[in-house]
């Protein structure tokens, strides 16, 4: 069953208007009232391997950054959404409810949960994850066909343009939780940088996004990190 998680839990995208894909990100800055613990309680998501268990008060990952809900309305599209914490069968998670709309045949609409990855953006705003072999994360979605796309999107020192990312697309069934794992050959480049630059985990974002294609999304993430083959 679902159950919204009290206090301050909901975003909406309006809070992340101009904190978009660009490549300083935006200045992270807690819109809903949450408690953040002292950067010394926190560690980095490099060592831990943990992005965000949900353990943290939202919109805070587990590992010190913050969430943020971004769309295509930072570019001039019509994408809306919001994000929220709440239990999805008998899991807690961010929730990212909205639906993608493509403008005069733009196929770039997209809305999507974002996090900075840095423990400390102003020692070093890219963390090394080079020692790991690729993203995890969990998730749950609804939907209309057999499986639903989405995407993983990562910024890296080559994404100095607006929309410069290396993406990675994984499928889910509706209805039921899934572990996803993206090995880093799975990213490719997009956009200026990326498209000529091959792909290095040293990494200052992480993006879980819906794009591209006319839908109504409902995309739960309970737990996101990397994934070692041993």
């Amino acid at each position: 069953s679902k159950g919204r998680i009290g206090g301050a839990a909901n975003m909406d995208f309006a809070n992340a208007m101009g904190l978009d894909e660009s490549p300083s990100g935006g200045s992270q800055k807690d819109t809903t009232g949450g408690t953040k613990k002292s950067k010394a309680a926190y560690v980095s998501c490099t060592t831990s391997g943990v992005i965000d268990d949900m353990s943290d008060p939202f919109p805070f990952t587990s590992s010190g950054s913050q969430w943020l809900g971004i769309t295509d309305r930072v570019m001039g599209g019509s994408s809306n959404g919001s994000l929220t914490r709440e239990t999805i069968d008998g899991k807690l998670a961010n929730v990212l409810r909205g639906n993608v709309s493509l403008v005069s045949g733009n196929n770039g609409g997209f809305i999507q949960m974002a996090t900075d990855l840095s423990l400390d953006p102003s020692e070093d705003a890219f963390v090394d994850a080079e020692k790991f072999d690729g993203i995890e994360l969990t998730v749950y979605c609804e939907g209309v066909n057999e499986e639903e796309k989405f995407n993983v999107h990562l910024r890296n020192p080559a994404c100095d343009r607006q929309m410069s990312s290396y993406r990675a697309t994984f499928e889910v069934r509706p209805g039921q939780w899934a572990t996803v794992r993206l090995p880093w050959d799975a990213f490719e480049g997009y956009g200026p940088g990326p498209e000529v630059t091959p792909f290095v985990p040293i990494l200052r974002r992480l993006g879980v996004v819906s794009i591209g294609e006319v839908k109504d999304v409902v995309l739960a993430v309970a737990n996101v990190g990397f994934f070692s083959v041993i």
